[in-house]
């Protein structure tokens, strides 16, 4: 609990100095470790070699790497860390207040760089260790956007081509992240597209399609592999994916500490898992050591619900079955989110990580519908003064459940939660919402069964 003694800010701020030095991998305290990537063609756990001709070879070293719970952030990455790092932690003083709850909230926003979200923070090292290589350029598919953005920007950075697949239904319902894209010399392509033989594929099969990240992700790894001097590159899912994304939870944790406030819960959306597994991640390795015990809950929409209604198996991480299989909590590479489906949180599986602490109990995970997640998130504008993301409205949502449980009980806990970016592209969705045109379609057990019966046989 906070220290009565002293009157916790609006805003905490970590100086300059106390940006992270170093990345935590929170693989290390595991027990049970994840269950490593398979060759789609022998079955077999993919080697560096093998993983090396899809990444760049240093981050093929972090997303095998289970031992070292500390690497070294770069020099080069802190320095670009620090145009937009610390990002603050906030007590949410006026939300409390509109809920008359005792519960003391918090949230770290990470929306405070030109991306509007997180992504920058993996996007950064993803670029320079690509541009380290020697590589012309990278591959990528993106959602909402916010990954396609946040990767362009650190393209630029290191002179870099930057070549972004974006699922078609957010490629057509946000023309104005993809010009952002595009502002920073990115080409962008709405997935599936006829540019590739696996996007023709797959348009063959479903025509009309409104894609998925799995469709993009298959059109991305094909135009990597078969480009000399390319390389691709993921938002989410991957282990390095979220190593990276640790400084969101060591920052927050040494804000909290600053104070002396123990978090009781953490709260963070779940899509490929990025964001949570950064937010969560020093707070977990306490949790894994004996240190502390903490409450973790992932959010998902319940049009995209993963977790809570996935199968822990090994699936395929894309939609054309080029990609090494992950053992994950999964829908089906097959499935795709409802065209209803409002932002970004569409992928059909869950970080391999997550999953895995998943299944050991040592994380929550509920589902919502995206019309109260819309109806929390303006809630939390009309008094934060912050339009959110709808990806990290699922966590507000939630948030905001928890604080009344504690109206009802009494009790003054502490709720901590990633604010992964702001909506300001995603107004078609605030559109529809306030129209009343937006709907929860939510699918049928007999829906997902025929995605759960195509699950390769490993």
């Amino acid at each position: 609990m906070a220290n009565n003694n002293q009157k916790i800010p609006y805003k905490i701020y970590l100086s300059e100095n106390e940006i992270p030095k170093t990345w935590y991998n929170v693989r290390a305290d595991m027990k049970n470790k994840p269950a490593p990537l398979l060759n789609p063609g022998t079955l077999q756990p993919m080697t560096a070699e093998e993983l090396s001709a899809v990444f760049c070879e240093e981050l093929v070293a972090q997303e095998l790497d289970n031992e070292n719970a500390y690497i070294p952030i770069p020099e080069e990455i802190q320095s670009f860390y620090k145009m937009y790092r610390p990002s603050p932690l906030v007590r949410a003083y006026c939300l409390e207040e509109k809920l008359q709850t005792p519960a003391h909230i918090y949230y770290k926003f990470e929306g405070n760089n030109t991306s509007g979200s997180h992504k920058l923070n993996s996007a950064v090292p993803q670029a320079y260790y690509a541009k380290k290589q020697g590589l012309k350029g990278v591959t990528t598919e993106t959602g909402a956007g916010q990954w396609g953005t946040a990767l362009s920007m650190a393209c630029s950075y290191f002179d870099l081509d930057c070549k972004v697949y974006m699922v078609k239904v957010s490629y057509e319902q946000k023309p104005f992240r993809r010009e952002v894209m595009r502002t920073y010399g990115a080409s962008v392509t709405p997935s599936p597209s006829d540019t590739t033989q696996v996007g023709r594929k797959i348009l063959a099969e479903h025509p009309g399609t409104t894609g998925s990240l799995g469709c993009a992700i298959s059109e991305a790894v094909e135009v990597a592999v078969t480009n000399p001097g390319y390389r691709y590159v993921l938002g989410s899912v991957l282990n390095q994916v979220l190593l990276h994304q640790s400084v969101i939870g060591l920052e927050t944790k040494a804000a909290l500490d600053k104070y002396g406030v123990k978090a009781d819960m953490i709260i963070g959306c779940a899509g490929g898992g990025s964001n949570l597994g950064g937010l969560i991640a020093p707070f977990m390795g306490e949790k894994l050591r004996g240190e502390a015990d903490y409450r973790i809950i992932a959010v998902e929409p319940s049009s995209c619900p993963s977790f809570t209604r996935g199968v822990y198996a090994y699936d395929f991480c894309d939609t054309g079955m080029v990609c090494p299989l992950a053992k994950m909590y999964t829908l089906g590479s097959d499935f795709i989110p409802a065209p209803n489906h409002a932002g970004g949180l569409r992928y059909h599986g869950m970080s391999p990580v997550l999953s895995q602490l998943y299944d050991d109990g040592l994380m929550e995970a509920v589902s919502v519908k995206q019309t109260e997640v819309f109806e929390a998130a303006e809630m939390f504008a009309r008094v934060e003064g912050i339009l959110p993301a709808p990806e990290s409205s699922h966590a507000i949502r939630v948030a905001i459940d928890e604080a009344l449980k504690c109206k009802e009980t009494g009790e003054a806990k502490n709720i901590v939660f990633g604010l992964t970016g702001t909506g300001y592209f995603d107004m078609v969705a605030y559109e529809k919402y306030h129209d009343g045109l937006m709907t929860d379609y939510v699918p049928t057990d007999e829906e997902l069964d025929v995605f759960r019966a195509k699950l390769p046989k490993v």
